[in-house]
């Protein structure tokens, strides 16, 4: 029986510029690409048409059809991945398992117990830095201990991003400058070094329990004017002035390197958004109780109201709010919510509404398209005020002014609520100054315990 290597894609839907999948093809082996549709985490899911599941699927059907290119096959599993891995080298000489960094505890929890059976075996087990520029303890304060600021960490992220250049050919053959951490890895200058492999046949989403989803997801590409105008379209719901590539991120279908290479040349302010993704990944490293628990404990204590009839009509786009109820419907209808709306609603949740901002990060867990972990953990916990920002509690964003600030002529509202200004559109379940003064009583009450 030959010996041949393993690449395991996860969250790394890609041959170009996969840092594990490049390191294993230059490893000497055959190289047989494998995905594991794990049972531990399908099978928590509560929509059995959950769009990611289709989303997935779809995204490794399209390897597979690279690879038969190859002359190569994609290896797709469906089950527990210890009982996968097991069986495998059961059946199978293996050399070493490569594969990418992830980050999120059960991934952590996964990985240490794949590690140790492999080891077990005699057989390597080896990861990658792919999802992120910088991780972990990559950029930290002088001291050696991690920032808990974002701006001061900014400011160290990009001076480490200048620390060291390299050289690389862009797509005219030209021989350009660029940081040596947005370089990018030539996976396919090796690709005659994947197993060679007939097609084989892949599991069905009907198979694992799921059903098709009838959402459409966004490109991969984007307009460079997009990007180019980031800084002065990102704020308004209405226009297409945003990248939507979370989800692509989320799943690596794209080199979070190309796109900061990208941003580096076109928009300063796009870039920032990608130094925040790397920021919440750090802390979700140095700070997991994050998971479950306010980034700041004194915040534990918060007197939270849990009103379930006024989280429902949160959840359904019932508020009499209309920018809220639009972020909510939109993100009900497609997936995906703009991020200045994100924040307003969940300011309102959290602030007006006095519902825990755990409940509203369990939601849009279930609902978002590129539900991150890390990211929609920090994002709630800015939210909340009781997460990494600088800022005080007391900053409650008005969902009026806010609308009347970012969608002035009422495009993105009457797009998602159509009845607003008719009898059939609710009165506000709550009144702002009623609200406002109310979270503020509470925040102090409950940061004086």
């Amino acid at each position: 029986m030959n010996k041949i290597n393993y690449f395991w894609f996860r969250r790394d839907l890609r041959l170009e510029d996969n840092a594990g999948l490049y390191h294993a093809l230059k490893a000497g082996l055959p190289v047989q690409p494998i995905f594991i549709f794990d049972k531990n985490i399908l099978d928590d899911l509560e929509d059995r048409s959950d769009a990611r599941v289709t989303f997935l699927h779809q995204q490794l059907e399209k390897i597979n059809g690279e690879l038969s290119s190859f002359g190569a096959s994609l290896l797709v599993k469906h089950g527990i991945p210890t009982e996968v891995w097991t069986d495998i080298a059961s059946q199978q000489d293996i050399g070493t398992v490569f594969t990418n960094h992830d980050y999120e505890p059960y991934a952590h929890e996964r990985d240490t117990a794949i590690s140790q059976l492999l080891a077990k075996l005699g057989i390597a087990f080896k990861t990658y830095k792919d999802h992120v520029i910088f991780e972990k303890s990559e950029v930290t304060k002088d001291d050696g201990l991690p920032y808990t600021v974002f701006t001061p960490y900014s400011r160290k992220w990009l001076a480490k991003l200048d620390s060291k250049t390299s050289k690389m050919t862009n797509d005219d053959g030209q021989v350009i400058p660029v940081s040596y951490y947005l370089k990018p890895y030539p996976t396919l200058k090796y690709a005659a070094n994947f197993a060679k492999q007939k097609q084989l046949p892949m599991p069905s989403l009907v198979s694992m329990g799921f059903q098709p989803s009838e959402l459409a997801f966004p490109s991969e590409t984007v307009q460079q004017g997009i990007i180019r105008h980031y800084d002065q379209t990102r704020d308004f719901p209405a226009i297409n002035g945003t990248s939507r590539l979370g989800l692509h991120f989320r799943f690596g279908t794209i080199s979070i390197r190309d796109k900061a290479r990208k941003a580096l040349a076109l928009n300063k302010t796009y870039l920032n958004e990608l130094i925040w993704r790397d920021f919440y990944a750090m802390i979700l490293s140095h700070f997991p109780h994050v998971v479950g628990q306010p980034f700041r404990a004194e915040y534990a204590d918060i007197p939270w109201q849990n009103d379930e009839r006024a989280f429902q009509a949160w959840c359904e786009g019932r508020t009499g709010y209309p920018l809220v109820d639009a972020g909510m419907r939109e993100l009900n209808t497609t997936g995906y919510m703009h991020n200045r709306v994100r924040m307003v609603v969940a300011s309102f949740l959290t602030k007006h509404l006095l519902i825990d901002w755990r409940w509203g990060e369990a939601y849009f867990a279930k609902k978002l398209l590129d539900f991150d972990l890390a990211s929609n953990n920090g994002g709630w916990q800015w939210a909340a005020g009781c997460g990494t920002d600088a800022a005080p509690y007391f900053r409650i964003f008005n969902p009026d002014s806010q609308q009347g600030k970012f969608d002035k002529e009422m495009k993105y509202l009457k797009k998602w609520v159509p009845e607003f200004g008719t009898a059939a559109y609710p009165k506000p379940i709550v009144e702002h100054k009623m609200a406002r003064e109310r979270c503020l009583a509470a925040y102090k009450a409950g940061l004086k315990k």
